[in-house]
């Protein structure tokens, strides 16, 4: 496979020890809406009006959950960030007017997911520790962006076989590679190939 995932999490709020809860009120994370390719953009507008505004007792923690994805083309890794829930961003708050209309008037921010126009619904902290449980365990063992099964066809797309379709007989992930069944002359001929030269049927 020429694409490893080693997913990690961007993590954005006031250290927990600094974080009182607001009197009679307890923080709930909410899913925030934003611009596709923003999120990060978001994730510091958020925390820097917050601490303008003063109102860090009543947010937590502000996170854009991402993954690193390694390609391998040519024998050469390249690694770049991709986000797991594009235009998403999750954020721990208390819910009320001024923490409501401070997240909505964000730039980059086009409202709140779930719930009424003005009272989103919160999701659950199992919910995010699920998600998160998941991101650790992709870090530990990262898991393949493309996945290959025994049989699956495939059409070389690069290389003296481009074009050529074929049966995969055999995928190594540790080194991003699968042997392919190509139909030459009319005979099957094995061919070792790179995940990055061969595309789904």
């Amino acid at each position: 496979m020429t694409e490893i995932e080693k997913t990690q999490t961007e993590e954005i709020g006031i250290p927990a020890a600094a974080q009182p809860v607001a009197e009679g009120f307890a923080k709930q994370w909410y899913i925030v809406h934003a611009y596709s390719g923003m999120e990060k953009a978001v994730e510091r507008n958020i925390a820097e009006r917050v601490a303008r505004a003063g109102m860090s007792t009543k947010f937590g923690r502000i996170l854009v959950p991402t993954e690193e994805v390694v390609e391998v083309k040519n024998g050469q890794r390249k690694t770049t960030e991709r986000k797991l829930f594009p235009g998403y961003v999750f954020v721990e708050m208390v819910m009320d007017d001024e923490t409501w209309h401070l997240v909505k008037q964000t730039s980059k921010v086009t409202g709140f997911v779930g719930g009424g126009r003005n009272k989103p619904a919160p999701i659950s902290e199992a919910e995010v520790q699920k998600i998160v449980s998941q991101m650790q365990e992709g870090g530990e063992k990262p898991r393949h962006k493309i996945e290959f099964t025994v049989g699956e066809l495939v059409r070389v797309k690069e290389g003296p076989f481009a074009d050529f379709n074929g049966s995969v007989e055999e995928v190594n992930y540790e080194r991003s590679r699968l042997r392919v069944s190509v139909m030459i002359f009319g005979r099957s001929t094995p061919v070792e190939l790179e995940f990055g030269q061969v595309e789904k049927t």
